[in-house]
């Protein structure tokens, strides 16, 4: 019995570390949904059941928000922009794979470069580029930024390092031009790269708020990051409103990548179809 028992014991504590891991994980979420049925004197001291105020909270969200709206707008920034980053970052990652040079990996490491700055030391650069342009206070002074996105390049590259180049010989002997190679057998063949790079970029560009803060200055173009954020920050936040507001806005992400989750895992490890 204690042989079997020390034999086990390091599953058994690794299992105890990964569900203490997991719950510490879940817990604001599971906080959030218990949260959002209790009042705001409730959730201030600090009760940990489910309550009674769940229907009041959801009437005043929607009697201060305008849903629909601020849904659109996240949902139209974060799918063109999404579509925009694939689009062009896969373009330059395949290239840079693709094509030889002699300065290609000179340019890729300046590319690589830009991942070192942050992004307070662009804000001032891109707002004054963004108004000289006319482009303040629209969805395209949001997705413009993320377009050419350098960690995407790079994990393009590198997946595209997988891909068979012999299906590219073949293709250039039957005749196919290089933007049929990349749209016709590039990206069916890297189905699952592109999958947990739209998971990827579909987050950041749902969950992106101090960008369209500086941006966005009318209420009808604000997203619904920045309205929950507004109602957490009044005089007297109501609590339970903002919990409900919180749920809305984590629901679509959750969606998305429980829809991808495998093709998710399958784009991380490399995987080719």
């Amino acid at each position: 019995m204690m042989t079997m028992l020390r034999r086990r014991l390091p599953d058994i504590v690794q299992y105890a570390v990964l569900s203490l891991a997991a719950f510490l994980s879940i817990f604001p979420f599971i906080w959030m949904v218990i949260g959002a049925t209790n009042t705001t004197s409730e959730i201030v001291r600090g009760k940990v059941t489910f309550g009674t105020a769940l229907f009041d909270n959801i009437a005043s969200f929607f009697a201060q928000v305008d849903v629909p709206l601020v849904f659109w707008n996240s949902v139209k920034i974060a799918l063109v922009g999404t579509a925009l980053t694939l689009l062009v970052s896969s373009l330059a990652g395949y290239g840079f794979e693709m094509f030889r040079s002699k300065l290609r990996e000179r340019v890729y490491t300046v590319i690589l470069l830009t991942l070192m700055v942050p992004f307070a030391a662009l804000m001032i650069p891109l707002f004054m580029l963004m108004g000289q342009a006319g482009l303040l206070n629209t969805h395209i002074a949001i997705m413009l930024p993320m377009i050419a996105s350098a960690f995407i390049i790079f994990y393009f590259r590198q997946a595209s390092k997988a891909f068979p180049t012999e299906l590219r010989d073949a293709a250039k002997v039957d005749g196919l031009k290089e933007w049929q190679i990349f749209f016709y057998i590039y990206v069916p063949v890297m189905r699952s790269t592109y999958a947990a790079a739209f998971v990827i970029v579909f987050m950041l560009n749902w969950n992106n708020y101090l960008w369209p803060l500086i941006v966005l200055q009318s209420n009808d173009t604000k997203t619904i990051t920045l309205v929950v954020s507004s109602l957490a920050s009044a005089y007297s936040p109501e609590y339970g409103t903002v919990m409900i507001g919180t749920i809305l806005a984590t629901l679509p992400t959750l969606l998305v990548f429980f829809a991808m989750q495998r093709q998710f895992v399958q784009g991380m490890l490399g995987s080719v179809k």
